[in-house]
This record gives C-alpha cells, structure tokens and sequence, in this order.
C-alpha cells in the first residue's frame, strides 16, 4: 500500500505546490498530457501522486481516501464538520493567502462593525418584514463567526457564481467571501467590516487523520516528513 499525497491539478496553485516540494528537494510533477491527472513523486519510495481539485481535497482527506492532501484552509474548515477530529494541520505553505470576510455596501456609512449590523440586520427586518440576506459560498465559517459575535436576524444565502454582484442584482444585501486584495470588492463598491474577518486562509498540508496508516504508508510517511523537516 502507498502513501497517497493530493495536490491540487492545475493552475498557480499546483504550480506552487510543486515549487514548495522542490524547495524541500522533493521533486514533484505532472505526467502526460494536459488532460491526465496523473504525476510522480520522486526521491521518496512508496509515495502516490493523486492530482485534485483543491475542493476535492478536504473530502478525500476526511473519508481517508488519501492519507495527505494540499489544499486552501478555509476548504478543510468549511467542509470538513468537527475538522480537527478528522485531519490534523501539518504545515502552512506560505502561498496562496486569502481572506474570508464580510462585506457590506459602501454607502452604509453607519455600519462598520459587527455590532452595527446586528443592529442594521434588526431594523432590515423591521422595515422589510425578512432577514437581511448574506451571500456566501462558506455556510459553516460564517454561521460560526456570526453566532460567536452575536449577530442575529440574518438569513445566509447560497453563492454559486461571482458572490461580489449579489449586493449589486439585489440577491443579497451582504456579503461573506474571499478576497486577496480587496480590488473587486471595491469596484463592487463593497466595504470590509472593521472587524469583519472571519478566517485567515493560506495553502496548507493536511494529514488525513481517517486514512489507514498500515506499516508502508506510515514508512514513506517518516522518510517525506524528514525530508520536509516536519514533526511526526
């Protein structure tokens, strides 16, 4: 049996991926063509090469499929219920930052904190007879800040598309999502709350906590992390 290590399939995040791994002197690649999500690891025995979806990922590693998986932060924590039981955080990359936060329409000059949209959530409400609706593609992160900050009188809404022009097409009147820069937030004319971040996220290697961890995963696994100057 061998040790499975998914990494995302393609785009900078892959790219990324494979420098990280080289940096450590462990080269890893594609293989084939671009249409085959297949790739090597080289420089350690007994190591799989399983090419992903960063999404893909945290699901992988929580039904054990793979026993160590490169992805996002924020995907395990959104994805996986109860994370910290079912993988375990090994090390964070340094690539691929991102901010998950909320964001409300600029003109709304009296809301710039938490408790200023408790407060605008209850008196949408009142005037409107519905919960102010929060666009998001991240349920389980924003339901927990929002209840850890008391924020009430909210109903979360399903983003599928592009999160930013849901305040625009009058689908939402909030917003909770990732952003880097904050560029398209503000030509979405968009604000971040003051204390509106709600998880850091960065590229991230996980270990399957769920993965069966037999004698020939668990060796290659000690030789990788040696490589890598990881604890095991």
């Amino acid at each position: 049996m061998t040790l499975k290590l998914g990494v995302p399939s393609k785009g900078r995040l892959m790219d990324k991926t494979f420098d990280w791994f080289a940096g450590h002197g462990v080269r890893v690649s594609r293989t084939g063509s671009d249409r085959e999500y297949a790739g090597a690891v080289e420089g350690i025995e007994g190591v799989e090469l399983v090419l992903l979806s960063a999404g893909e990922i945290p699901r992988e590693l929580a039904a054990g499929r793979i026993h160590l998986g490169v992805t996002g932060s924020d995907l395990v924590q959104e994805r996986i219920a109860d994370w910290e039981s079912r993988v375990a955080e090994l090390e964070p990359m340094g690539f691929g930052f991102a901010d998950l936060v909320i964001a409300v329409p600029r003109f709304w000059v009296d809301v710039d904190t938490l408790d200023d949209l408790d407060a605008a959530a209850a008196a949408f409400r009142a005037v409107h007879g519905h919960r102010l609706r929060i666009a998001t593609k991240y349920h389980r992160l924003v339901r927990e800040f929002l209840r850890g900050a008391g924020v009430a009188d909210y109903q979360l809404v399903d983003s599928q598309g592009a999160t930013e022009g849901t305040v625009k097409n009058l689908t939402a009147e909030v917003i909770a999502d990732i952003t880097s820069t904050g560029e398209t937030l503000r030509a979405n004319h968009l604000k971040i709350l003051s204390d509106g971040l709600i998880h850091r996220s960065q590229a991230t290697l996980f270990k399957s906590r769920m993965a069966a961890w037999e004698d020939a995963p668990r060796q290659a696994f000690r030789a990788l992390a040696g490589r890598l100057g990881l604890d095991t």
